[in-house]
């Protein structure tokens, strides 16, 4: 196996699997650590993958996102502490947007059962997970299901949200910079998230550490448009006091 037909492997690994390790790497393509390693700083420069301590995880781009299975598997804690935590941030807010995501879907298991609340979602696991167990009122969005993320997006969506007035809307992304905002791979699901950041009037950002520091293809929203940014405590306190000073409060959980 060449460097280029090495390369495409471990990309491709890391795609199916949400993540790779170098250990495991090594065994399986039979070459050394250090020559993983060396690749996966050559992948990293290229924008194909992001490195952390003993591996790597796929870049998501306009031709690639992970699905909804691959996480619901990685960083199960961090994602449950920050939905905790934005749940509580609900304050008197009634009326909920949940974006579609793992993190998100956390957020809706975590919201009050005690009080009146409606919330509106693009993501079905969400829409039923809530009509079934909780009294909320639930509002699924209608339009083009993605079935990568089992979310729906296209102007039914769109138009339906131009409608609502919404005190609360609980966002994610594929990444966030300081530079370039919140952004996502895909245009049909930025537009959406864009009614949403319009829709309403407060706004939080929930997101692991990896989300930051990220650019993909379609920008949605600005981060001083968010009141939070709730995120896990693997993103340094340098880098969270920058982008405190842009305007929202960072959350480290």
């Amino acid at each position: 196996m060449n460097v280029e037909e090495r390369h495409h492997q471990i990309v491709t690994l890391a795609r199916r699997n949400g993540e790779v390790n170098v250990g495991k790497l090594a065994a399986e393509l039979n070459v050394s650590a250090e020559t993983i390693r060396r690749d996966l700083r050559q992948l990293e420069k290229h924008g194909l993958i992001r490195r952390t301590h003993g591996g790597a995880y796929p870049v998501e781009t306009a031709k690639f996102e992970t699905d909804l299975a691959i996480r619901t598997t990685r960083r199960v804690p961090e994602k449950r502490r920050i939905a905790a935590v934005a749940a509580g941030l609900i304050g008197d807010a009634e009326t909920i947007f949940i974006d579609e995501g793992f993190t998100p879907q956390l957020i809706a298991e975590a919201l009050p059962t005690d009080r009146p609340l409606t919330v509106v979602t693009a993501s079905l696991p969400t829409a039923a997970w809530l009509a079934a167990s909780t009294p909320a009122t639930v509002l699924l969005l209608g339009g083009r299901v993605r079935g990568r993320t089992q979310a729906t997006v296209d102007h039914w969506a769109a138009e339906m949200l131009s409608g609502f007035v919404i005190d609360l809307a609980y966002i994610g992304a594929n990444g966030i910079s300081r530079e370039s905002g919140l952004t996502t791979p895909d245009p049909a699901v930025a537009d959406i998230k864009a009614h949403a950041v319009r829709a309403a009037r407060r706004r939080v950002f929930v997101g692991v550490h990896t989300k930051f520091g990220v650019r993909t293809f379609c920008k949605f929203a600005e981060i001083a448009e968010f009141e939070s940014l709730v995120t896990d405590t693997a993103l340094p306190v340098s880098e969270a006091h920058r982008y405190a000073r842009l305007g929202p409060q960072v959350i480290r959980v």
